[in-house]
């Protein structure tokens, strides 16, 4: 068969249901190609909004989202958002095109080494230069996509390589077993855990990738020991558990980094560095460290494990539960549930749900960040999926979203890139086409990736977009006002946005009132075949609580709203 005909029976062998881009002169047999197969293309309007596609569709998958592009201005337009799949570890392969592999080696039309620009932003990056290579390159980009930690993979066709004829069939994936933990690591996990008086369970994104959920529950079930979860860690346990503590990242903001500072043993599960560094909570090097992922912990001044368990987490973490069990039976140790529980944890959890309760029925427009966020929880179901995109929203979502299942919160905190929500909300609906699908998003993020309504209509996806309307890029204004006393350079003017989405097809509605909002989401779920874009302005007043929620105006605003 031609060899662009092989790269496509390569990809439906890997179960690719996808694949989001944008085609070009160079991979146009690659297009004919894809005409006969089963696989689904769906052209986006830009190819950042295909990789953010292909990067929700692997996480909300488990499988490799797949992005296309041409080459040059095509591949450098991929990079952002697989730059971010990459630190998010999540699930990708871009393709790109090429010119004819003879010319690469000198100056020629819109020739760019893009293998080696992808090199540092991906795992694997690599240019098929013969055909009857393809099905171990493709095998091989799927397989290190999927190895812990995942991430993102490249693969270039020049299109002279596509049209070489091949008789080299595809390589069929195999399913990988990962070891048990170790049984003395296990042990000494244990003991360690016995003998703290304030242990901490430290919950990552590598337990939403493996579906640790369920042996985590279980474990804070059985242990009573509280926990805290980072941005991408959030609905491993859920908000609603009495002994979480929610969510940590947000500098001294956080409740939970209170607990963490607090506690002397610190059960670190899947956790990722990339999201938020250890110096945050382990600067004085005082903590005693489990760590507990499928790979070994990064080499880190403030991250030093006295544990490691390197296996599958929830085979590790019920290995432990056994293990404290067995100890238990030695009348010298002190039994789990412990019957006296740390006032200072009891205190952290009283202190996040205030913060989440206070303003739940303040109907001042402006709308606040809280009431947003309270009203959208409201409105959905535990299984249905929120995205938010980057920007104040985004740390106000971390704190207030109550996240009851895993991968039901989605918030890119590893390469942290706006733009994200709105083409990943298509992903997310072409996934799961029964749940609702909300995306959070500021002025600013929406209007990167503000053409990706087109497709939505195209393909009659009834996605939801609330848009938090300020003029102003907030996050930024935020930190340049604590750091200088002032903001510059972040404010700009706004469409329209009733009539932007009306002219893509989508229905648009500016909300004029609090009490609205809530009635038109409602109304907004019930929309069978076409994208609600939702814009309400939001009173960001009290956002230096993001920096400090001990600030005392924010304290005196709590105290008189009950009063």
């Amino acid at each position: 068969m031609k060899a662009s005909d092989l790269l496509v029976k390569c990809l439906e062998s890997e179960g690719v249901e996808y694949i989001f881009g944008i085609p070009g002169e160079e991979n146009a047999d690659l297009m004919m190609s894809l005409a006969d197969s089963k696989i689904k293309f769906i052209l986006t309007r830009h190819e950042q909004g295909a990789a953010f596609m292909a990067d929700v569709y692997g996480r909300l998958s488990g499988k490799v989202g797949v992005c296309l592009a041409t080459l040059g201005p095509g591949a450098t337009n991929l990079a952002t958002g697989v730059a971010n799949a990459n630190m998010d570890r999540s699930r990708l392969l871009a393709i790109t095109g090429q010119t004819d592999s003879h010319l690469l080696h000198k100056e020629s039309h819109q020739n760019l080494n893009v293998v080696k620009m992808f090199e540092p932003i991906t795992k694997w990056s690599w240019s098929i230069r013969s055909a009857k290579n393809i099905p171990e390159i493709v095998r091989r980009s799927f397989k290190i996509a999927l190895t812990e930690k995942p991430g993102a993979t490249h693969i270039e066709l020049p299109q002279n390589v596509a049209k070489k004829e091949t008789d080299i069939p595809p390589i069929e994936p195999q399913e990988i077993f990962r070891p048990k933990a170790n049984e003395d690591q296990i042990k000494k996990a244990a003991q360690m855990i016995l003998e703290a008086k304030k242990p901490i369970l430290f919950v990552g994104n590598g337990c939403i990738r493996e579906d640790a959920s369920d042996n985590l529950r279980k474990f804070v079930e059985k242990t009573k020991i509280y926990s805290i979860n980072t941005f991408m860690g959030k609905g491993v346990i859920s908000d609603d558990c009495e002994t979480h503590l929610q969510t940590i990242g947000i500098k001294d903001a956080d409740h939970a980094l209170k607990a963490i500072l607090e506690s002397d043993v610190v059960i670190s599960v899947g956790y990722d560095l990339v999201e938020y560094t250890p110096r945050m909570w382990n600067s004085k090097l005082d903590k005693k460290i489990i760590h507990v992922d499928f790979t070994p912990s990064e080499v880190y001044t403030f991250y030093r494990p006295e544990v490691e368990i390197v296996s599958d987490i929830g085979l590790a973490m019920d290995a432990i539960l056994d293990e404290l069990e067995k100890q238990q039976s030695d009348p010298k140790v002190e039994s789990y549930p412990r019957k006296e529980i740390p006032q200072v944890f009891k205190k952290v959890r009283s202190e996040v749900i205030e913060r989440i309760e206070t303003f739940k029925e303040d109907c001042s427009y402006p709308i606040k960040p809280e009431k947003i966020i309270v009203d959208v929880r409201k409105s959905l179901n535990a299984d249905d999926i929120v995205l938010s995109d980057v920007g104040s929203h985004k740390l106000w979502i971390s704190k207030i979203y109550q996240t009851l299942e895993p991968n039901t919160c989605l918030i890119p905190n590893g390469f942290a890139s706006m733009g994200f929500a709105l083409p990943g909300a298509i992903a997310a609906k072409l996934v799961h086409p029964n749940k609702t699908i909300v995306a959070m998003t500021g002025d600013g993020g929406f209007l990167m990736n503000v053409q990706e309504i087109e497709t939505a209509v195209r393909l009659k996806l009834p996605i939801i977009v609330v848009v938090w309307v300020d003029n102003d890029l907030n996050l930024i204004s935020l930190k340049e006002t604590h750091e200088f006393g002032k903001s510059v350079f972040t404010k700009f003017g706004n469409p329209n946005f009733v009539q932007l989405a009306e002219s893509f097809g989508a229905i648009g509605i500016h909300i004029k009132s609090t009490e609205e909002f809530s009635k038109v989401l409602e109304k907004a779920k019930t929309i069978p075949d076409k994208p609600v874009i939702i814009a309400i302005d939001v009173d960001y007043s009290r956002n230096a609580v993001l920096l400090d929620d001990n600030f005392p105006p924010y304290v005196n605003d709590i105290k008189n709203h009950k009063s």
